[in-house]
């Protein structure tokens, strides 16, 4: 391929594209706006954030407000079996509960050359 076919496809492909290709002016104006977007896009990101962050604190808040009651009562139950007595060291009803581990050994189910009759 020599020059002048170098350039023609060159031409036409950023024809193609919609014009000649940028000049130094252009790549400026590029950059700046879109480093613009960016601290855009990242102020963004923290103003959701922060939003997200008051909505969980706000739920959470309004969460332990609704459950109140039934910690106190918790709380009560608690202290009315202790007084009790009723966390004391208790027994089954059946006896002791021995942890432990069983191996059950059987005898083979009948030898090859005994037959099984009934």
């Amino acid at each position: 391929m020599n020059t002048s076919e170098e350039s023609l496809k060159f031409r036409q492909f950023h024809t193609s594209l919609g014009g000649p290709p940028p000049g130094p002016l252009a790549k400026v104006a590029a950059f700046v706006l879109g480093t613009i977007m960016m601290i855009a896009a990242f102020m963004f990101s923290l103003v959701a954030l922060a939003v997200v962050a008051v909505g969980a604190v706000v739920a959470g808040t309004w969460f332990w407000w609704k459950t109140r009651a039934v910690r106190r009562q918790i709380r009560e139950q608690m202290a009315a079996q202790r007084q009790q007595g009723a966390y004391t060291e208790r027994r089954p009803a059946d006896g002791y509960i021995i942890e432990g581990e069983a191996v059950r050994e059987s005898e083979p189910a009948h030898a090859p050359d005994q037959r099984l009759t009934s």
